[in-house]
């Protein structure tokens, strides 16, 4: 494979220094809105703001560790895989991230694709 069409594979999103420690920035794509989380050591994460409980948002929750909690019922939501921890059950979509330099990238077909947005 070209080196091009590796760089066409994924897309700029911002920096990870836009991104507020413990906190989220959303992104809007046709796969929906896309919170990118980052965690106190500056692990870069993204999830559909979606949360699978009852469509909480996502990005408002507080992030510990590699998890963010949903502010609505308090769910906690694995930001790598974007699954319910136990005992709840659910999952949102999670994204394949890439952060080179500083700045973070998502994967392009990803964002294209739609996760039955309501």
């Amino acid at each position: 494979m070209s080196n091009t069409a590796q760089v066409d594979q994924w897309q700029k999103i911002t920096t990870v220094e836009e991104i507020p420690v413990l906190g989220a920035r959303v992104i809007e794509a046709p796969a929906g809105q896309i919170a990118i989380f980052r965690n106190s050591e500056d692990e870069v994460f993204a999830v559909l703001d979606k949360c699978p409980h009852k469509g909480g948002p996502l990005s408002q929750g507080i992030v510990h560790g590699k998890s963010v909690t949903c502010p609505l019922h308090s769910w906690n939501i694995d930001l790598s895989t974007g699954c319910a921890v136990a005992p709840d059950e659910g999952c949102a979509k999670s994204f394949a991230v890439k952060v080179e330099s500083g700045v973070v990238w998502l994967n392009r077909e990803e964002l294209q694709a739609s996760h039955g947005r309501s």
